[in-house]
């Protein structure tokens, strides 16, 4: 597969172009399996500023999708554990928001309509222009991010993502945009545990932090006090973090 060059890169940092992840910690995912091409994008994306995870699989990449909120995705058509379409539909079916960005060699109009469909927002032809790619990334980042999907349910706890709102037993909770971003990162991955550094990445803009202090167990507590004597419990699972399940 072609890729920009290093020069090309070095091109784009010095000509001054904007870098709006500079100090803005906008986090973004990259999945492809070439590697050569991954190292290429990876460089230059965190010589503009972003904060970078990246993944060669399409099922490792899905798994991070739902531990982490990303502002934005690149995903290569074709990986191994699955192939990049069926990655962006899964995840909207997950109702995760993330922009998504296809790479692909393919450059008919039936492939690319498979590719929207599914739900990526926008497709980017190989060989890659890397200041192309910047400048689509750039345009998803500032589009709206379509915050929605299935209402979550655990047990009496009922989450919608539509409106942002959060009901135990038919009753609006009150919670603060911390616990209610823990709460839809946990319900989203229960019955599993969800360790300290996912909620720390999902709920704060500098995770050192909430990571560098007590922080996470008070929102924690919080939760914990306003979901008492219900039918749902918070957990907390030594060396792996936090789940919350229906009793």
């Amino acid at each position: 597969m072609a890729a920009a060059t290093l020069d090309e890169l070095d091109t784009v940092r010095r000509d001054g172009s904007e870098q709006p992840g500079r100090d803005r910690r906008v986090r973004v995912l990259v999945v492809e399996d070439d590697q050569a091409l991954l190292s290429v994008l990876a460089r230059g994306l965190r010589e503009q500023g972003y904060v970078l995870d990246t993944a060669e699989r399409g099922d490792d990449a899905l798994h991070l999708m739902r531990l982490y909120d990303y502002a934005a995705a690149i995903v290569d058509w074709r990986l191994p554990g699955m192939p990049g379409d069926q990655l962006v539909r899964e995840a909207r079916k997950l109702g995760i928001p993330t922009s998504i960005l296809m790479l692909t060699a393919r450059d008919t109009t039936a492939d690319k309509v498979v590719g929207l469909d599914a739900g990526a927002d926008d497709y980017l032809v190989k060989p890659v222009d890397f200041p192309e790619l910047l400048a689509r990334l750039r345009a998803l980042l500032r589009r709206p991010r379509q915050v929605g999907g299935s209402v979550l349910n655990v047990g009496g706890l009922r989450l919608d993502p539509g409106s942002r709102t959060v009901s135990l037993n038919g009753r609006l909770l009150q919670l603060t945009a911390r616990e209610l971003a823990i709460t839809e990162l946990l319900m989203r991955r229960s019955p599993a545990a969800v360790e300290r550094l996912a909620i720390a990445r999902h709920a704060w803009d500098d995770e050192s932090d909430a990571l560098g202090s007590n922080t996470i167990d008070v929102h924690v507590g919080h939760l914990r006090h306003k979901l008492s004597g219900s039918d749902v419990q918070l957990l907390t699972v030594r060396g792996a973090g936090y789940r919350l399940v229906r009793r």
